[in-house]
């Protein structure tokens, strides 16, 4: 099936280089731009796109309420993939948790654009592990927000399913968790949806904040 793509960002140099790159990617199709936040949350209940590159700073209505107010309905299924100028961005922690899926840099290339939208669409795996879990660590270092009691967020969840958890937390594809666990792939999709479902999560990039939010996985040398 081919992925529906909306961009959204206040520069159109951005959105026309977008657009030409995914364009010429199999099984990718850029449905629709969007100059701003306000704009964005518009084209989406007119387009329905499966997924959305969101700037964050944008004029009218910023990249990180757009994101709450696309993600928050019941039965929203759209995916949001922030954009973004540095990796370590204050913003991207806050849109990670407005409900965006995933982040990439403005930088990336036309292959890391492709991959980075293939990967959200699927929603089977975190975006760039190795810069998403950093951004995420940080991220729950730095919030002030109070830590609830681990037994009390995850003690619906068997064992199994808590080292699943633990190890989505540390950017692990199903692949990687079921050679980890000697599990099959499939045995760890299961695991994963029960997961959601249990803790009421989008994704498995909410399942990883809320892994570290919760004390479950905490950053390097914290």
């Amino acid at each position: 099936m081919t992925i529906r793509v909306l961009i959204a960002d206040d520069q159109m140099m951005v959105r026309q280089g977008f657009t030409v790159l995914l364009n010429a990617e199999p099984g990718i199709e850029v449905v629709g731009q969007a100059v701003d936040g306000l704009d964005a949350v518009a084209k989406v209940a007119e387009l329905a796109p499966d997924v959305v590159l969101m700037d964050i700073r944008m004029p009218q209505l910023g990249g990180i309420e757009a994101t709450r107010r696309i993600t928050d309905p019941p039965g929203a299924t759209v995916k949001v993939l922030v954009l973004t100028t540095f990796d370590l961005d204050e913003y991207v922690y806050e849109a990670l948790r407005a409900g965006a899926s995933g982040f990439l840099l403005k930088d990336a290339s036309a292959a890391e654009l492709a991959q980075a939208v293939r990967v959200v669409a699927a929603g089977d795996a975190l975006l760039a592990p190795s810069i998403t879990k950093r951004v995420i660590a940080e991220f729950s270092r730095l919030t002030d927000a109070p830590r609830v009691p681990l037994k009390d967020r995850v003690g619906g969840l068997t064992e199994r399913e808590t080292e699943v958890l633990s190890l989505i937390a540390q950017g692990m594809s199903n692949a990687e968790i079921a050679g980890r666990l000697v599990l099959a792939e499939q045995t760890v999709k299961t695991h994963v949806s029960r997961i959601l479902v249990k803790l009421g999560l989008r994704d498995r990039t909410q399942a990883a904040v809320f892994a570290y939010e919760t004390g479950l996985v905490r950053p390097a040398g914290y």
